[in-house]
């Protein structure tokens, strides 16, 4: 019956003729579909515009459940065979009464019996049908509710003082940051308020959360995934565990630090090596790539990654080794922390606090038969000399530095002692990166770049056009969605080399790795606006464009290079 009315109302506002509403009829009566289901699939009409007519129909207010994020408690209020049976969900509960989401509010049976059910009155508001289904199947995968009305009522009363919340809880927040793509999760408590953060794209963005009286309980939860110490809360903990839903997982990193106001936790959400793309997913220019891949692929020698925390180093690396990978090659890694499990890949963890530091664990690795060592930073000049040393005797090295720019490694080489013909010796190439967002293509729109941007970069007037995000669902209404890498690629030859045993400046060395096709960071940056992938603005944040103080870009495009700092 609700399906008739909908009909005739889309009939009527001549959203669809009445031979569009025939030929949907006779596909559904063909699939065993609903003609509403058979107008979306034939694509006369969307899901979302469905819903809205729906509601218009029944005179109920629509609900966008793209914008709802799950209350886990509410899973307690009714068992999943009735929120099945019945289509419907508690959505919030107020003043006594209950927003239901329902497919059908004109079900008045339906209706009656989810007040009874209940326990009170209920307001129902339309839903579109895909996304009520997903919103019950992920509310009550989360919960190990029982679908019984007798077990429902025992649950909840226990949803203010059992551990069963806490588990619901945690679980929510970890399925959700892993939906949304986030890089982390920061649970932060202040003094009247829980905060929870997503990073996301690298940039912090709230969600809603529980209240600051389930932080203890939410802490206490952690640490048990953890294996943590749970009477320990005065000094900082680090874990890991793995997370596993509906056959997904995902491996997390936790840490936890005192704070005036409470324990706060910073949990890293680590990709599996399933996730590793190819250096074109990462950003990779067709410039580069091959030059990069003839470098790692080398039998020996010493291949360096830099740039600042959190520019995707770890991810280039697992990179290569994911291409060099194979049966007859022995690879051996010693990281802080392992934060991707490769197969066939001894992974060494570094435990400074027992002596197994970067540098003990190379002497003692290098008696392994190792053909790749893969260092995940070296950080002083100990493990900096061993590294060297192993590079120039047979070895291929891999390994991170933490500079502004490629030829910024050579003088952090020689801050550690490195001597001139080590460095020369040993080192195939330098690659420097920095993460930028993607634009989004949903809603990617042309754009022309400010006077300012014109400058700095030293763009011609009405000759470039560029690519911007207005902003939509998709993306969050930020305009970006995801991100990529820009990359600056030094690789040895004489002219550097010779720079190198002269002693030369960074200015020196770049200048010479200009000299021999090195593309900076920020020309790789500007390519990439060109090509639509993301934007000035971007680029001059992440790869800091500096102006004037006046506002002004710098004078020349040739001078920004000299100028890029982290």
């Amino acid at each position: 019956m609700f399906d008739e009315f909908l009909l005739k109302a889309l009939v009527e506002e001549q959203v669809l003729t009445s031979s569009q509403i025939e030929n949907a009829t006779r596909l559904a009566a063909e699939q065993s579909l609903s003609v509403p289901n058979a107008l979306v699939s034939m694509g006369m009409i969307t899901a979302r515009r469905i819903s809205l007519f729906r509601a218009l129909t029944c005179e109920c207010a629509y609900l966008d459940l793209a914008h709802y994020e799950i209350n886990i408690l509410n899973a307690g209020l009714m068992p999943k065979n009735d929120a099945l049976r019945h289509r419907a969900f508690p959505l919030f509960c107020n003043n006594g009464i209950t927003t239901v989401g329902m497919y059908d509010p004109l079900d008045l049976d339906s209706v009656d019996q989810l007040r009874a059910l209940l326990g009170t009155e209920i307001d129902a508001v339309i839903c579109e049908p895909e996304a009520l289904d997903s919103l019950i199947d992920r509310a009550y995968s989360l919960s190990t509710h029982q679908s019984s009305q007798t077990q429902t009522k025992v649950i909840t009363e226990q949803l203010t003082s059992g551990d069963e919340p806490m588990v619901a809880a945690v679980n929510q927040i970890l399925l959700q940051a892993m939906e949304d793509n986030a890089s982390d999760v920061h649970i932060n408590p202040d003094e009247h308020e829980l905060h929870l953060r997503f990073r996301i794209d690298g940039t912090l963005q709230k969600r809603p959360g529980p209240g600051l009286a389930a932080h203890t309980g939410i802490v206490q939860r952690l640490k048990v995934m953890a294996q943590l110490d749970l009477t320990q809360t005065r000094r900082p903990q680090d874990g890991k565990f793995r997370f596993t839903h509906t056959n997904k997982h995902v491996d997390i990193r936790i840490s936890i630090i005192p704070t005036v106001c409470g324990e706060n936790v910073v949990m890293r959400l680590l990709a599996g090596c399933s996730k590793l793309g190819s250096f074109e997913d990462l950003g990779f220019s067709p410039d580069i790539t091959p030059i990069f891949e003839e470098c790692f692929r080398q039998p020996h020698g010493m291949v360096l990654i830099t740039g600042p925390t959190g520019s995707g180093k770890t991810t280039t690396l697992y990179s290569m080794l994911k291409q060099i990978n194979s049966i007859d090659t022995n690879i051996i890694t010693v990281e802080d922390p392992v934060e991707i499990r490769l197969p066939l890949i001894r992974q060494v963890q570094v435990h400074a606090e027992i002596g197994m530091t970067f540098a003990n664990a190379l002497r003692s690795i290098l008696r392994q038969d190792p053909d790749v060592v893969l260092i995940g930073e070296v950080r002083d000049e100990e493990t900096a000399r061993i590294a060297l040393q192993a590079a120039m005797t047979g070895h291929l090295v891999l390994t991170t530095l933490h500079t502004n720019d490629a030829p910024g490694a050579i003088a952090r080489l020689r801050d550690f002692n490195c001597p001139s013909f080590a460095i020369n010796s040993s080192l195939l190439c330098v690659l420097a990166q920095r993460l930028v967002k993607r634009i989004c293509a949903s809603c990617q729109a042309k754009d022309k770049p400010s006077d300012v941007m014109k400058k700095a970069f030293g763009l011609e007037d009405n000759k470039d056009m560029f690519v911007t995000g207005k902003g939509c669902q998709n993306c969050m209404n930020t305009g970006y969605k995801g991100r990529l890498g820009v990359y600056e690629l030094l690789r040895m030859s004489p002219a550097i080399r010779d720079a190198i045993d002269n002693e030369g400046s960074t200015a020196k060395v770049r200048e010479a790795a200009l000299a021999d096709g090195m593309i900076p960071m920020w020309k790789d940056g500007l390519n990439k606006a060109k090509l639509g992938m993301t934007t000035l603005d971007e680029i001059a944040r992440v790869v800091a464009v500096r102006l004037d103080e006046d506002g002004q870009g710098l004078p020349a495009a040739d001078s920004i290079d000299y100028r890029m700092s982290a």
